[in-house]
């Protein structure tokens, strides 16, 4: 557009955005916007505005109609008599010309104006030119009479601006305060531009609006499509779903399948997913877990941000195997356990865990499927490791071999060992002379097929112990271990131990932190176990390091297990699908990953003895002493910073020294019994002899003395011990409240 015919300084007619249309100098040009921007008085202050050209042209179309020429030099104003000059009532059409030309009006009484409107002498006014217009009339006649200026042509519209300055009531010309015109050619003119009458910041303001309402747009069809869906509706986590499930779109599905092939390794780390269950379904919880193909896991983390707005955190792990809600147990067997089935037969040591949240299906993948509280134990790993390992023993390679068969089944709850094939027989796990670990009174019982091994688990799952916990109504509180043990017939010699382990849940601290001293201490050996047991693990894969089996019980019955060149593991990480064990979904699989991550061929953290501390460094008290098992403990504090606190490893410690205080004293009071018995039978005979007519007074006293001085030593040595029990009690109660909630 043309914007040659504007001026800086020149007076335009411009229309307010309620209608009022009055006169502005122009203060700027924009060609590169086309846009002008223009100032006015108003109520004492200079206001402006930018406006575009377009705009400004609707309401002054003179200015498209004639292009500016440049103006004669100016003629020499013929003076008119005074009677003929303009009443001071009409301002000079200033209109159109620089502000340097408009002459200023001096203000007249209140009475001169009041009949302004009324006056004959208005239509004088209008018949009469200004001076200045004069000057054009007399230029015209010195020549230029046949060339009409663009003065002339804008006399019309610039009459109409010149009178939008209305009187007040008082009949005064308030500047201050401008009426609309009455509706004209230029009134129509502005309302056909209105629509582009938008400075910058309204074109902004309008893209806001838009993009609002196409928002709310799209917000109303994911409604509509919500309502449409039957999964999604009346489903507090819909936004989430609906996420998950476009996220899931742009996957290639490929899952684990029979036809896979099955690779070696010594530490193979594999993950389950178990599918939704009925409480899940119930209360309309969410599947944030899934498995796009055999190896990797993706978990779909719900987040919210500061203004509320939902999003994922998708984060993807990737181990050996990855199994989905759909895989059985006999194709999880297939890829995990099966493979170390014919390392028993080569003298080698394998072992299988099943990890996981308490509810997660470990007791299902490991022992068969639950109908209610009844297990069919066919369909488990143990019933299917069992099957195969009689298969291999009828092979012609083994047969020579002459091995016989045998089945013990154990659980470690709270740092104690039980038979389950014996009662639940209280049991004792020391080191002999050869620093080998042995589990005194352990029941082994020779099986010669399929169906004794079932015997044998479901008479072991029957006494196990469990309890009810807010993920499960019937939660394994304890480590399960099923061994199944080869030897040869002759010298009955370990040949090959497979050592399937049901682990307890990973409950996190702030499980554990219980007023129950029962509880805490049921919480505490469960997280220091499976602290160890990962350490162990990881020792497996670097040869020479040093295996920290002392650490816990579980790792110490274990321990022939993580040594040896010819020893196997393979752990089962199971996963909860729903949307509130995100937490606890995440954390099993960063365990997983960091057994994984440290696998064979991974660089190292350190040499063999890297991990001890320092009986100067060591956080110990002076008072205790190093033991073996605290300086394993020690080891597994120094290499998991981020995950034990000092307050925790101190708990830890006082656990140990607890529990050791709990067999000492417990070993004493069962021997103070046993001495009992034989004290008390003594003390009978006395009677008896009391009851001859010549019994020897002397003797009698002396013998009760005896009994009594040696009842006294023994019961207040007991006393002591149990005096220093208590104390230790006291430390525990301590210690617990010093952690650090989470």
């Amino acid at each position: 557009m043309d914007l040659s015919a504007m001026k800086v300084g020149m007076n335009v007619d411009i229309q307010r955005s309620d209608g009022r249309v009055h006169s502005a100098c122009v203060s700027g040009i924009n060609k590169a916007t086309d846009s002008v921007t223009v100032e006015w008085f108003e109520k004492g202050e200079t206001k402006g505005k930018e406006i575009e050209a377009s705009a400004i042209f609707a309401l002054n179309p003179e200015l498209q109609a004639v292009i500016p020429e440049p103006a004669p030099a100016p003629a020499p104003v013929k003076q008119l008599p005074p009677s003929k000059l303009p009443s001071a009532r009409g301002r000079p059409s200033s209109a159109r010309q620089p502000l340097n030309h408009v002459q200023q009006n001096s203000p007249k009484p209140n009475s001169a104006r009041a009949n302004k409107n009324n006056s004959p002498q208005r239509n004088a006014i209008n018949k009469h030119s200004s001076p200045q217009r004069n000057s054009n009339i007399a230029g015209q006649k010195n020549g230029n009479a046949g060339t009409p200026t663009s003065r002339e042509v804008s006399s019309a519209s610039s009459a109409r601006s010149r009178h939008s300055m209305v009187p007040n009531e008082n009949g005064v010309g308030d500047r201050d305060n401008v009426a609309p015109l009455p509706a004209g050619p230029v009134q129509n003119a502005s309302k056909i531009a209105q629509s582009r009458r938008r400075s910058n910041v309204v074109k902004k303001v309008d893209e806001i609006k838009k993009n609002r309402e196409d928002r709310r747009a799209k917000q109303e069809a994911v409604k509509e499509q919500r309502i449409k869906d039957v999964d999604l509706a009346n489903n507090p986590n819909w936004e989430f779903l609906q996420m998950i499930r476009e996220y899931k779109e742009e996957l290639d599905f490929s899952p684990l399948t029979n036809a896979d092939q099955v690779r070696n390794h010594q530490i193979s780390v594999c993950v389950r997913k178990r599918p939704m269950n009925k409480k899940e379904h119930n209360k309309k919880d969410a599947d944030v877990i899934t498995v796009p193909n055999k190896d990797n896991i993706v978990v779909h983390e719900p987040k919210t941000k500061v203004d509320l707005t939902k999003y994922l955190e998708n984060q993807c792990f990737r181990f050996d195997y990855a199994f989905d809600e759909s895989s059985s147990n006999e194709l999880v067997y297939k890829f995990t356990a099966k493979p170390l089935v014919e390392t028993i037969f080569n003298r080698g040591m394998a072992t299988c865990f099943a990890y996981g949240q308490t509810g997660s299906g470990k007791t299902h993948t490991m022992g068969g499927n639950f109908n209610g509280k009844n297990q069919d134990v066919t369909k488990g790993v143990y019933a299917l490791a069992a099957a195969d390992v009689f298969k291999f023993l009828h092979k012609p390679e083994h047969k020579k071999k002459e091995l016989s068969v045998s089945c013990s089944f154990f659980e470690i709850y709270s740092g104690k060992v039980f038979d389950l094939l014996n009662k639940k027989t209280k049991l004792r796990v020391l080191e002999d002379g050869k620093q080998q670990v042995q589990v005194v009174g352990l029941q082994e019982k020779p099986v010669s097929n399929t169906n004794e091994v079932l015997n044998l688990i479901s008479a072991g799952n029957t006494v196990r112990t469990s309890g009810t916990t807010s993920a499960n109504n019937h939660s394994s509180r304890s480590h399960a271990v099923f061994q199944i043990i080869l030897r040869t017939k002759k010298a009955r010699r370990v040949h090959g131990k497979f050592s399937l382990i049901d682990l307890a849940g990973n409950e996190r601290g702030k499980d554990t932190q219980s007023s129950n001293r029962q509880t805490r201490m049921e919480g505490a050996e469960i997280n220091k176990s499976l602290l160890a047991l990962k350490e162990c693990i990881r020792s497996l894969g670097h040869k020479g390091a040093h295996v920290p089996f002392r650490a816990s019980k579980l790792t110490q019955v274990l321990r022939d297990s993580f040594i040896g060149d010819n020893s196997r593991t393979c752990m089962i990480a199971m996963i909860s699908p729903g949307m509130s064990s995100c937490e606890h979904t995440l954390n099993t699989l960063r365990y997983a990953d960091r057994v994984k991550e440290l696998g064979p061929g991974d660089p190292s953290d350190g040499g063999p003895n890297d991990g001890f501390i320092p009986a100067s460094e060591n956080p110990v008290s002076p008072e205790r002493s190093l033991s073996p098992s605290n300086s394993d403990l020690a080891m597994l504090c120094t290499h998991n910073e981020e995950e034990v606190s000092v307050e925790m490893y101190t708990f830890h410690e006082v656990m140990n020294q607890l529990q050791e205080m709990e067999e000492q004293v417990v070993d004493d009071h069962r021997h103070c019994l046993e001495e009992s018995k034989q004290l008390i039978a003594e003390e009978e005979r006395l009677m008896e002899m009391t009851d001859e007519v010549d019994y020897d007074v002397e003797e009698y006293v002396t013998r009760l003395d005896d009994i009594l001085g040696r009842k006294i030593e023994m019961l207040s040595m007991l006393r002591d011990k149990v005096s220093n029990f208590r104390g230790q009690l006291q430390e525990e109660e301590k210690a617990s409240k010093n952690i650090k909630r989470p």
